[in-house]
């Protein structure tokens, strides 16, 4: 493809907590790259997910959730947030389209959207969900409102798919023109490492009660390649004693269960035996220490 035909780009995916990032990322891929949950601030970190087609590549930033920090971590996901702005050809500001605009979304757009220079598209997810055209659309009215502005605006379904691919064709509107970032058969800017300590905590978020996710991180102390295994040690931090014994569980049945769920994951991933290791280990206020933060891989 000639360059002159060919457009590159990047765009970043911004939104509050649970409105479907990750899972609008995974759609578009056409295979799973970014952990997706039904809690809040699953991301952590910013993923770049690449799509490529024939006249095409879109890389896809999908940003942790964006809320105001209390505590050095959420400083660090908002960090991650505003950073991935700052070089972008395209927003893509995602909302719940079953709600009508919060104190949340207001939040965001006075804090990062208000007065930046790139071009915002407004996503409205969840339209599966509602069913009610009216109140759809009344919904749709209050985002579009508060922009006080004339801003594209595109409603999908990030879980069904339902007008994703017209969502495809809006992004490469803005695209300027320009060679391939990255190699075609690429889907995802990561590495093994950071693909099985986000697949741990994957497992740990869909299995334990809910005041155990937000206080765990995931370190990989070793991972080892082989011909035909791969060996992998991991560290589970928690923040408190009765957090590790929700994780571990009565006679160890939870952390087997969650290591045996994502030995299986990473089996399909890897196409290879994998042998996890799995550890526990409570460090107190780990959510506050900056020092933590960095050593756990948030930096």
């Amino acid at each position: 493809m000639e360059k002159q035909n060919f457009k590159s780009g990047l765009v970043t995916i911004v939104a509050r907590p649970n409105v479907g990032k990750s899972t609008l990322l995974n759609n578009i891929l056409g295979q799973k790259v970014a952990i997706a949950t039904p809690l809040r601030q699953t991301t952590r970190k910013n993923l770049k997910g690449i799509y490529t087609d024939d006249n095409s590549q879109i890389i896809l930033i999908d940003t942790p959730g964006v809320h105001k920090p209390l505590n050095e971590l959420g400083k660090y996901l908002s960090n991650q947030s505003k950073d991935a702005l700052l070089d972008t050809d395209l927003i893509l500001f995602m909302v719940d389209a079953t709600e009508p605009c919060g104190l949340g979304d207001k939040w965001i757009w006075d804090n990062y959207l208000k007065d930046i220079k790139t071009p915002i598209v407004l996503v409205l997810n969840k339209v599966d969900l509602i069913k009610d055209l009216e109140k759809r659309e009344l919904n749709a009215f209050t985002y579009k409102k508060m922009m006080e502005q004339n801003i594209d605006s595109v409603k999908i379904s990030a879980k069904t798919g339902r007008n994703v691919d017209d969502l495809i064709k809006k992004i490469k509107t803005y695209l300027p023109y320009g060679e391939k970032l990255y190699d075609e058969d690429m889907v995802a800017d990561t590495n093994l490492r950071e693909i099985a300590a986000e697949t741990i905590r994957e497992k740990i978020i869909l299995n334990t009660k809910d005041e155990v996710p937000h206080s765990v991180a995931v370190v990989l102390d070793s991972y080892k390649e082989e011909e035909t295994v791969d060996k992998i040690q991991a560290k589970i931090i928690v923040n408190s004693e009765s957090q590790k014994g929700i994780i571990i569980g009565k006679g160890g049945t939870m952390l087997k269960k969650i290591g045996m769920q994502a030995r299986v994951e990473l089996e399909k991933i890897t196409e290879k035996k994998i042998y996890l290791e799995l550890f526990v280990k409570v460090q107190k206020n780990w959510l506050k220490d900056k020092k933590a933060i960095k050593e756990f891989g948030f930096e």
